[in-house]
């Protein structure tokens, strides 16, 4: 039987820490040190998710990292569970309660290191730094990451001060809520951990692993509506085609993220205005 006080065993090597995060999976596997992703929601049935499909969800199945959720509703108060109330000096919308969230971070931090760079806490926010690829695999190198889904105009200031929560944007958009930027969050994270690919030069070779754009793909026909593969590809001169790809990552970042194009050549020690080699 499970439930407070009866944590959920995955069968494997390890039982959770804490009592409280719900496991989101019937019967996955749990290897000892698994990376662990616990994401405090309102909606815990949004989980796994598209996380559950693919690379990650075999990688979830097999234990190679944990998915738990902490219902914030469970620590609402009065008969409607309550968790928000309007905003201090007025305006529309509601505010997620300082006290509130405060009781699932605590739940959140049980079993966790309190370094938070072996375990960072980090609320979902499109005012937060933009997540990168960086950002991911620095992620990737800890032992988990807790992730507050915000909702309504957001959270209480007082309690991501205090807890010293760091906030996250996805982009420069807004949503409904933060889980849906968890999901792709957790997905950048997971696919770096060892084993998840199956193949990690796959994750070497793609956008941003360099700081370029990923160079285009082609597979067969070898001509399709008059379109053909580049030459270079089908040569088997593998040096000439790392020699291209390259070329054509330089050449897609400077057209497409002139941003990424000035850091990359800073960092080379390069001319951003130079011709790349064709």
């Amino acid at each position: 039987m499970t439930g407070p006080g009866n944590p959920r065993s995955h069968g494997r090597v390890r039982v959770s820490l804490s009592a409280q995060p719900r496991d989101l999976m019937e019967g996955p596997r749990r290897l000892a040190g698994a990376w662990t992703a616990r994401v405090i929601t309102l909606f815990p049935e949004a989980f796994p998710g598209t996380l559950g499909l693919s690379l990650t969800g075999k990688a979830l199945d097999m234990g190679l990292w944990a998915l738990e959720t902490i219902d914030l509703r469970q620590f609402g108060e009065g008969r409607h569970r309550n968790v928000d109330d309007s905003p201090a000096g007025g305006g529309a919308g509601m505010v997620l309660r300082a006290d509130i969230v405060a009781k699932a971070l605590d739940q959140a931090a049980i079993g966790a290191p309190a370094d938070r760079g072996r375990w960072p806490v980090v609320y979902l926010s499109p005012r937060g730094r933009p997540f990168t690829q960086a950002t991911a695999r620095a992620w990737a190198q800890a032992e988990g990451v807790t992730l507050l889904c915000g909702r309504f105009e957001g959270v209480d200031q007082r309690v991501l001060d205090h807890y010293a929560v760091e906030e996250i944007s996805l982009g420069d958009f807004v949503l409904t809520g933060g889980e849906i930027a968890a999901q792709a969050l957790i997905d950048a994270t997971v696919r770096l951990i060892p084993r998840v690919l199956g193949n990690q030069h796959s994750a070497e070779e793609e956008s941003f692993s360099d700081g370029l754009l990923e160079a285009p793909h082609y597979t067969k026909p070898a001509d399709w509506m008059g379109r053909a593969i580049p030459e270079v590809l089908l040569s088997g001169h593998h040096a000439n085609i790392t020699r291209w790809r390259r070329s054509e990552a330089e050449r897609l970042t400077k057209e497409r993220r002139p941003d990424l194009w000035r850091a990359y050549t800073a960092k080379a020690g390069r001319d951003p205005d130079e011709d790349q080699e064709l």
